[in-house]
């Protein structure tokens, strides 16, 4: 069975038909979006890796008890799923009263690596990864959410809309309020990030 070709509904009903193996599959396939999208609004690996397990056996436990409706849009519902599951965090966590500053930030540069970074490269990097998270932080919650899911999780502006539940002009426009608060930002701090 060759899995690359395979779509996402076949491989549901696969595991629905008793090839458990099928759902290994599927989670792989989806694996990196999802742990990305998780990392990036969470910024704690380990509580990432937490999410990340409740999210699939979250999605397994809905598709076992038949739940479940393939539209083909696989993806998008697990990242909702995924959203569902941070937003839950960081409500337990408001509620313990134990949220820092960090713990509810982002990780907006986390990814970049760069061969055989000299130390003044690795200084530069650090300081415009600090910058721009801090930039990011000061945007409104529904402008952080769109600018996060598109520059680093990859998720189209279709897919955006259905996670966050609004048109794609609303995701659209939430997006470019971002930028232009962001470039506005960038020159009241007379930042240079390059």
């Amino acid at each position: 069975m060759n899995v690359q070709v395979l779509s996402d509904q076949v491989l549901l009903n696969h595991y629905l038909s008793g090839d458990r193996s099928a759902i290994s599959k599927l989670i792989e396939r989806h694996s990196r979006r999802v742990r990305d999208y998780i990392s990036m609004m969470v910024k704690d690996r380990d509580v990432a890796d937490d999410i990340f397990q409740e999210t699939f056996i979250k999605a397994v436990r809905v598709i076992d008890e038949g739940r479940y409706t393939d539209n083909g849009k696989f993806l998008s519902w697990i990242l909702r799923i995924a959203h569902n599951q941070v937003i839950d965090h960081f409500r337990a966590q408001r509620q313990n009263k134990s949220v820092s500053e960090s713990e509810a930030g982002y990780d907006v540069l986390g990814t970049l690596k760069l061969a055989e970074r000299t130390v003044e490269d690795a200084m530069v990097c650090d300081q415009i990864e600090r910058d721009v998270r801090a930039l990011v932080e000061l945007l409104p919650a529904e402008q952080r959410e769109v600018v996060i899911m598109r520059y680093f999780s990859g998720l189209s502006f279709k897919d955006i809309a259905e996670q966050t539940n609004v048109s794609i002009n609303t995701a659209l426009g939430r997006m470019r309020y971002a930028l232009i608060n962001l470039r506005r930002m960038i020159k009241e701090k007379n930042l240079i990030l390059s």
